[in-house]
């Protein structure tokens, strides 16, 4: 499984604030936005063009464009931080969305709910989940689009915990992750250290 962690100043300064247990909910979410930006620049990196021409103000050129469809797919709720700065780069992008819920006891997780476009072959897919704990509920989202055809699927999240790398390469090993940090471990309550709290509770102040 190829990992990738986004090296850059502007990560680390927005990592800092957002780790930051004073930031409130609206600082939070700007700041959310703005790291899932970088994350998505860097992931979308090698995204297949195709030439085409067209007419400027002096000339005929040749230019290039998104020569595949491009799908993201959010993790309710935290990932709800993600797609509209995703959507900033790829506004073509279609979106889903998969409702995947933590048991707070046992760390596992379920899905509630999908709403996905259908036959994801001929697509390039994003699954955005800002945290990469366990793992298990990345490896469910990501056997779910694998089963409607998306080979690979890029996960683009802001914290990863390496036993939740550990476990997606074991049980997802053509999967790619995009992360700006891979924090030191998990806690006995299977929360990412350092770490920056539970994200979808500082997103919407809950």
């Amino acid at each position: 499984m190829k990992l990738h962690v986004v090296s850059h100043p502007l990560v680390d300064d927005v990592l800092s604030d957002l780790r930051d247990a004073r930031t409130p909910p609206t600082e939070f979410r700007r700041l959310a936005h703005r790291v899932s930006l970088l994350v998505a620049a860097e992931a979308t990196r090698d995204l297949p063009t195709a030439e085409t021409r067209v007419e400027t103000p002096l000339e005929t050129t040749t230019v290039r464009t998104l020569a595949r469809r491009v799908v993201a797919v959010p993790v309710l709720r935290a990932g709800l931080g993600m797609p509209d700065a995703f959507l900033e780069l790829v506004p073509t992008a279609q979106v889903g969305y998969f409702g995947l819920e933590r048991n707070e006891q046992t760390a596992v997780a379920r899905r509630y709910y999908e709403k996905v476009p259908r036959d994801l072959a001929d697509a390039v897919v994003y699954l955005l989940d800002p945290m990469l704990a366990t793992g298990g509920s990345a490896a469910m989202a990501i056997e779910g689009l694998s089963g409607l055809g998306a080979h690979p699927v890029r996960l683009l999240c802001v914290v990863a915990a390496p036993e939740g790398v550990a476990h997606l390469e074991k049980a997802m090993p053509e999967a790619e992750v995009f992360t700006a940090a891979l924090d030191r471990e998990l806690n006995d309550r299977k929360y990412i250290l350092p770490g920056l709290g539970d994200f979808g509770d500082r997103l919407f102040g809950t």
